[in-house]
């Protein structure tokens, strides 16, 4: 009778913990004890990539690495101060244990279910859609049963997709506009933007939910419709590059091509020879000792073009010379119903 007494009494006790996960996907993983008692002296059995957290009387308690425990007043501390064991403790104990994964999670995938507003020095505000995929670890587990697994009896990936996409996304924005990177170099270095972003990003992760991202990688930013269009017209103004090389450029297409098309095409060159010719006249006229030119009228030797020239010189409509006007990055003056545009304004518009 005292047999069967001491053996029930000894299957209630817990004496070894230990967990061995099998799945690949569960981030947290709370031990079921069965309502049962854990003994004094247990055994404590910690694998490697696993932590595990004691919680007890509603408090994060001792946490322990990789290892064999032997579960004693001396590896508790804290356990025994918030149980109060002053003297060291004999009887059996009730806590919970909580195993934490703590290796690498990789490919986890990322994105902006709305577009994400950011300031731009040079497109103003833009919206901008963004997904890619990042890699993560555990590395504050009381912090991160606190603000993201909780009391979970089995916290798994699937969970914590759902629960952090929009966490990520949120830190992801932040960092953005902090770093105060351009939208050009968003939408043709996102490659090189992730890495840049790290530093940023991770003390926000760490501190608010105790990970960390060893790799976060931008697969695609978007831009909308029109900023691309800004996009390629900039990048056709770094193409065409100085004035005068790209007029020759055309000249010499437009001697290939005879008849009509070739005759339309020489406008530009045959503008850009009047213009250098005008300024081999004003040169001459300013050195010492040339002889006194013909007076001509004022207008003569302004170098001064319409809108639909300049659209013929850069290969544009008339329509974007205008829009090029309108956002003041091509200056022009409106003489009448006409407007007029130096050729030093055009220059200057296509350095840049």
């Amino acid at each position: 009778m005292v047999d069967r007494i001491f053996n029930l009494v000894r299957n209630q006790l817990i004496e070894v913990i230990e967990w061995t996960d099998d799945s690949r996907d569960t981030l947290s993983y709370r031990w079921p004890d069965e309502d049962k008692e854990i003994k004094n002296g247990a055994q404590l059995i910690v694998r490697e990539s696993q932590q595990v957290q004691f919680v007890a009387a509603g408090q994060f308690a001792d946490l322990f690495g990789p290892g064999k425990h032997t579960l004693s007043t001396e590896n508790i501390p804290v356990l025994s101060t918030i149980l109060g064991w002053k003297y060291g403790f004999q009887s059996p104990f009730k806590c919970d244990v909580y195993y934490l994964n703590t290796r690498l999670f990789t490919g986890n995938k990322w994105g902006t279910a709305n577009p994400v507003m950011m300031r731009d020095q040079d497109f103003g505000v833009v919206r901008l859609r963004a997904f890619g995929t990042y890699d993560f670890r555990i590395v504050d587990a009381p912090r991160f049963l606190k603000e993201v697994a909780g009391t979970d009896q089995n916290f798994r990936l699937d969970e914590f997709n759902d629960t952090m996409r929009s966490r990520i996304v949120s830190v992801f924005t932040e960092a953005l506009a902090r770093a105060h990177v351009p939208v050009l170099d968003i939408a043709q270095r996102y490659s090189e933007l992730g890495d840049a972003l790290l530093p940023i990003i991770n003390p926000a992760i760490r501190d608010k939910y105790g990970l960390e991202i060893a790799s976060f990688i931008l697969e695609n930013v978007s831009v909308p419709p029109e900023v691309e269009q800004a996009i390629d017209k900039r990048s056709s103004m770094g193409v065409i590059g100085n004035l005068n090389d790209y007029v020759k450029y055309q000249m010499g297409m437009a001697m290939g091509e005879g008849g009509e098309a070739g005759a339309a095409a020489t406008v530009p060159a045959q503008m850009a020879m009047g213009f250098g010719i005008a300024q081999e006249m004003m040169r001459s006229m300013q050195q010492p000792g040339a002889a006194a030119a013909p007076q001509a009228p004022a207008s003569a030797g302004l170098q001064v073009l319409s809108p639909e020239q300049v659209a013929q010189v850069l290969g544009v409509t008339v329509q974007d010379v205008m829009a090029a006007i309108e956002a003041g990055e091509l200056r022009a003056r409106r003489i009448g119903s006409a407007w007029r545009i130096a050729q030093s304004a055009l220059e200057d518009f296509l350095r840049g």
